[in-house]
């Protein structure tokens, strides 16, 4: 028995290795401007890993953040630094992402 559970461990952990190795990874980098979050409206890969790389480059927005309520995610977003935020694998669909105040948003369309 203890030989059969050993032998299941082995196999999916190279099954995980395996399915990671094919995993499509998707890199979107957006902006926060005084027009708000450019570009808005992102079109990505269902079933990619998506990272998105913003930056606020003005101090003339309310976008000192930005969250992804769907996913309950919220990240500062300082000045001219880049920020990662790590949306994990997205199903096929829209996913709205906002400034902290909700005033501003975007969204990506999953296909």
């Amino acid at each position: 028995m203890k030989n059969l559970f050993f032998a299941s461990l082995i196999t999916l952990t190279f099954g995980t290795a395996h399915a990671a190795g094919k995993e499509v990874k998707e890199e979107i980098k957006v902006q926060v401007t005084e027009n708000g979050f450019e570009p808005s409206q992102i079109k990505a890969k269902a079933g990619a890993h998506v990272v998105m790389k913003v930056t606020r480059t003005t101090d003339n927005t309310c976008a000192t953040a930005i969250q992804f309520k769907e996913k309950k995610i919220k990240k500062d977003l300082p000045l001219n630094k880049e920020i990662s935020v790590d949306l994990g694998t997205l199903k096929k669909g829209d996913i709205t992402f906002a400034c902290g105040m909700d005033m501003l948003s975007g969204h990506i369309v999953a296909e």
